[in-house]
């Protein structure tokens, strides 16, 4: 009966290994990326980056803080596939999202340093599109983010 219970907690999101991605080049992921809520992220082909209202991944997303700032990105790849890493080096803003999408806003001040995890993945076009899972694990809800439009990489 106890690993009935066990198990029943895991998810299929919870234990993702990645998108079997290999074929992404540090040019490609390069450059402006952007998602629906306001999020910008410019990588440059130097590895430095720069973070504008960027939510925290997983668990974190339900503290409610956006984060701004410098700091670098690197292209990874492993067995289940290829990911963007990146890290906030210095916080210069933060932000909050509106209260109906954030549900723990109380909690402790946001972090000055951060790092995420971006799984490499393709759209029916064949164009990146970065992302991670964010809240609990078990619901599988995604963070896209998309290619912006004129911006280049430096």
């Amino acid at each position: 009966m106890a690993l009935t219970v066990l198990t029943a907690c895991a998810g299929p999101y919870q234990y993702y290994e990645g998108t079997g991605f290999h074929d992404a080049t540090a040019a490609e992921v390069a450059g402006g990326w952007e998602d629906v809520e306001g999020t910008r992220v410019v990588l440059r082909k130097d590895g430095t980056a720069l973070f504008e209202r960027l939510d925290g991944q997983k668990f974190d997303f339900e503290d409610g803080w956006r984060l701004s700032g410098p700091g670098t990105w690197q292209l990874t790849d492993d067995d289940g596939g290829q990911d963007v890493r990146l890290a906030l080096t210095a916080r210069t803003r933060v932000e909050s999202r509106p209260p109906e999408t954030a549900t723990d806003t109380s909690t402790l001040e946001p972090p000055s340093t951060y790092a995420w995890s971006f799984y490499v993945d393709r759209d029916q076009h064949d164009e990146l599109k970065p992302f991670f899972f964010y809240g609990d694990p078990d619901i599988g809800n995604t963070y896209v983010m998309t290619r912006e439009t004129g911006v280049s990489p430096r």
